[in-house]
């Protein structure tokens, strides 16, 4: 059962890549659809006896590597932890291959894509289920490359192209960051399994390493290497430039990969080495400020871009911020809750978005749309229901999560938490800002677009409508019915699967919160939704009359540039690194030392001696006696010297005459 749960989607690409040609885009779609819906069935099975029953199970299948110190088997961990995200994964994988099959119909490479879609949910298997780090990082880079041809999948446009080089090269620094930091483990435990690594963490509590004269201590050395991994994976503040620009994809990769499954990595990967981040309480704090400046710059961007996907893009982005804070202040087990319900909710709206856009012609811009609400009155339902779910609405998913923790942020009572919570909450209050925005944009207000186009916006109910009504339902219920099972006071769910320190448990004290601050996000959240709906709806002159004042205009366009971090990366570093390049290593380098030492140096020698030896060429009998005679002098001169003064000289010293003749030569 557990095999095949990870090997199905495997066996559909195989299929679908290998003899795509041969049974077409219809039996690709068969193919690969049915091999992921039998592995969510069968990722059911896992969760009733493992999440439920409280069994977990390890299966090993055989050795990888296996050098003296060095072994790494072919090992599958299901905890409780795992099954989540096996739940989480399947399910949005397979109605989002369900949901391709109309959205891409039109599309002459559909079995190339749906290849790439089961490869991308086979690795990403392979990363949530590995039990060490080399096989999770086998995963992680297998989501990278098909995060690249996903991304890229219409190569022809030059934006696509762009937007996955931009991807790629992002998270290869978090990347090289993260086998730094297992390499570190590896020199010093020995071994890269977690059960290895979590039994001899303690014991490395206070141990230190020396690097350029500087103490560092292992644990914490670790565990930022891995959490610099998670930022690049995760999109969080610095690395969080290549998420919005992945939009350029099709609309199911949105949904997919930087919504629900590969953004959320870096989370599970901290939540996975909590028994190492436990013993670092500093790179806790560092997570923690991260995490939350995350949520609150991605949620302000989020209030003026103006594409329908980017918005939902910044978004993620935002709810990232959360989930990363969470597991920052030790609140690992509500992190993956708030993963969990995000990964339906957010689902939802892109998938919602995706038939959007499909109903109006492939337009993406909000402002030319409206009026929609009447025209394709299901979508809007369902991205209403997102939205609602998004913004913390009482009694829908990312309520539950959302508001727990900011709940359990205020209640540990340090600096870092109390920052944490008033700029999640004022996050939240953006969130709803923008989200009713999105709704009242593109659903309630009057019509924007072109006659043609939205004149003949219409809904196709076949497989987007079954995907989109399977999305709904977790939408609503998942946070109501999972809550007290999974992060309830004194619910053992994750078990031994996350570990929690008991000076870090404050679980309890946020019971004791003040009715105002476990009241204020959802108050807040509720605010920004309903002044967005009047503004946008009624009041439009004053939203015009505030971003042309001096002021505005100033704010909107640093919130519309994205806080210029793109300028800045673009004339700091990518332009440094193109001229440094260019002046240094091409011109100086490479057409300089390596052409005067290489090829053309030696061919300029070589054809200057020959011409100096030409000239020597006289024809005349007497010439050539004197160089016969002038030689053998040089011979015996230099015989007799190197018998007195050779055992004064060093060979090295005559090797350096030689060089110094050599480059004299080529000067002149």
């Amino acid at each position: 059962m557990y095999i095949p749960l990870i090997f199905l989607p495997l066996t559909g690409f195989c299929i679908t890549g290998l003899f795509g040609r041969a049974i077409g885009p219809k039996g690709a779609a068969i193919v690969t659809t049915s091999c992921l819906v039998i592995s969510f069935f069968l990722s059911l099975f896992a969760f009733y006896e493992v999440g439920l029953m409280g069994s977990p199970v390890y299966i090993k299948l055989g050795t990888w590597v296996s050098s003296e110190v060095l072994l790494i088997n072919w090992g599958f961990l299901f905890d409780s932890l795992t099954v989540v995200m096996c739940i989480v994964v399947t399910f949005v994988s397979s109605l989002v291959h369900l949901y391709s099959i109309e959205y891409m119909s039109h599309d002459p490479h559909l079995p190339r894509f749906m290849s790439y879609l089961s490869l991308f949910t086979f690795f990403m298997l392979i990363l949530v289920t590995a039990d060490n780090f080399i096989q999770m990082f086998l995963g992680w880079e297998g989501v990278g490359l098909c995060s690249y041809l996903l991304i890229n999948f219409w190569f022809t446009r030059v934006q696509a192209n762009k937007a996955a080089i931009k991807a790629m090269i992002i998270n290869r620094i978090g990347d090289f960051s993260l086998i730094i930091g297992i390499l570190i483990l590896f020199v010093n435990f020995k071994a890269v399994d977690y059960a290895t690594v979590a039994v001899l963490a303690p014991f490395f509590k206070s141990e230190t390493i020396n690097f350029l004269n500087i103490d560092f201590n292992i644990l914490s050395l670790v565990c930022i290497f891995l959490f610099l991994g998670a930022v690049g994976k995760s999109a969080q503040l610095g690395l969080h430039t290549w998420l919005p620009d992945a939009m350029e994809g099709p609309t199911p990769v949105s949904a997919l990969i930087h919504a629900a499954t590969m953004v959320t990595a870096g989370v599970f990967l901290i939540v996975r080495t909590s028994f190492i981040y436990e013993y670092a309480p500093n790179i806790l704090e560092f997570i923690t400020i991260l995490g939350a400046c995350t949520a609150f710059f991605a949620s302000s961007v989020g209030l003026v871009q103006n594409d329908l996907k980017r918005v939902i893009a910044y978004s993620t982005c935002s709810q990232l911020g959360y989930m990363v804070f969470s597991c920052g202040l030790s609140d690992y087990a509500v992190g993956v809750f708030h993963l969990a319900n995000h990964a339906f909710f957010k689902a939802l709206l892109f998938l919602g978005a995706g038939a959007v856009i499909h109903a109006v012609n492939d337009e993406q811009d909000m402002r030319k749309m409206g009026g929609l609400k009447n025209l394709v009155p299901f979508t809007y339902s369902a991205m209403t229901i997102g939205s609602l779910a998004l913004i913390g609405f009482p009694f829908l998913a990312g309520f539950y999560s959302k508001d727990m923790i900011l709940e359990l942020s205020y209640g540990k009572f340090t600096s870092f938490s109390h920052f944490s919570y008033f700029l999640g909450t004022f996050g939240a209050f953006l969130t709803a800002f923008y989200s009713t925005r999105l709704a009242c944009l593109t659903f309630l207000v009057k019509p924007n677009g072109y006659k043609p186009v939205i004149g003949f916006a219409k809904e196709t109910f076949s497989y987007i409508f079954v995907a989109l009504c399977f999305l709904t339902i977790p939408s609503i219920f998942v946070g109501f019915y999972t809550k007290d099972m999974i992060v309830g006071v004194g619910s053992d769910f994750f078990g031994s699967a996350i570990y929690n320190n008991p000076k870090t448990l404050h679980v309890f004290d946020a019971e004791f919160v003040e009715f105002f601050y476990k009241i204020l996000p959802v108050t807040l959240s509720l605010l920004g939704a309903t002044l967005s709906f009047l503004l946008y709806n009624f009041q439009s002159s004053i939203l015009f009359s505030l971003k042309t004042s001096v002021l505005g205009r100033k704010v909107y366009t640093f919130l519309n540039k994205k806080w210029f971090f793109d300028k800045i990366y673009n004339e700091c570093f990518g332009q440094f690194f193109f001229k440094f390049g260019y002046s240094m290593s091409y011109k100086n380098i490479d057409r300089g030392t390596f052409e005067i030492i290489g090829p053309t140096g030696l061919s300029s020698v070589a054809l200057k001696t020959a011409h100096q030896l030409h000239k020597a060429q006289t024809g005349s009998l007497y010439h050539y006696t004197l160089i016969i005679l002038t030689t053998i002098s040089l011979i015996l001169c230099l015989r007799e010297l190197w018998l007195v003064f050779g055992y004064a000289l060093d060979y090295r010293m005559f090797v350096l005459i030689v060089v110094t003749a050599f480059f004299l030569t080529k000067s002149k």
